[in-house]
């Protein structure tokens, strides 16, 4: 009998540690995905809406997901569509936010002459449809980026405020919130929009 008794509360016991382990478990699951997501939301992920200075890559309204940590990592690219915040305090709930493509790279000369990007004195082969530029702004003469200064462009050459203007200007890799990475109402990858 005692043989018995001992063996039901082995029995009891062990299912007993069975039913908490797999609570912990769940427990432990749940608080991950959950964390995870709070981290994905806070400093992996943002959303924004693109204006009209971006056609005919994106139209105006389409929301967007940006990529928050791959600058973290990564240097931005010529071509990459970047979301940068145009108000000095990046936290502020009404800061704006303005999606472009870069085009000069930090240490780079970029010029703008007879509607054409030039690099360094070349001419820049667009990887996107856009038209030609009517107007050069800033950019009439050669402008020098700093160490950590982008040129930037609306894909909407003739209609977009961007680098060619004082009220842009260069924008400071510290002012990039991030890579322009997926439209969501017409789901598909930014960067791969609208190439030639």
């Amino acid at each position: 009998m005692a043989d018995r008794y001992d063996y039901s509360n082995a029995a009891r016991r062990e299912k007993m540690f069975s039913i908490i382990r797999s609570a912990v478990l769940w427990i432990a699951a749940v608080g991950g995905a959950i964390l995870l997501a709070f981290l994905l939301v806070h400093f992996g992920l943002a959303k924004t809406t693109a204006d009209a200075s971006m056609t005919p890559t994106l139209e105006e309204g389409d929301r967007i997901l940006v990529d928050r940590f791959r600058y973290k990592l990564f240097k931005p690219s010529r071509n990459d569509v970047i979301v940068y915040c145009q108000d000095s305090d990046k936290d502020r709930k009404d800061a704006f936010y303005s999606v472009k493509r870069v085009i000069g790279l930090p240490g780079e000369t970029v010029q703008i002459k007879n509607g054409s990007v030039y690099i360094n004195g070349e001419e820049m082969t667009e990887i996107v449809n856009v038209d030609r530029m009517m107007i050069s702004g800033l950019a009439t003469y050669e402008v020098k980026l700093g160490d950590d200064e982008y040129f930037v462009l609306g894909d909407a050459r003739n209609s977009s405020e961007d680098s060619r203007y004082a009220t842009i200007g260069n924008v400071k890799k510290s002012d990039i919130i991030g890579y322009a990475w997926i439209r969501l109402n017409k789901l598909s990858f930014v960067n791969n929009l609208n190439r030639k």
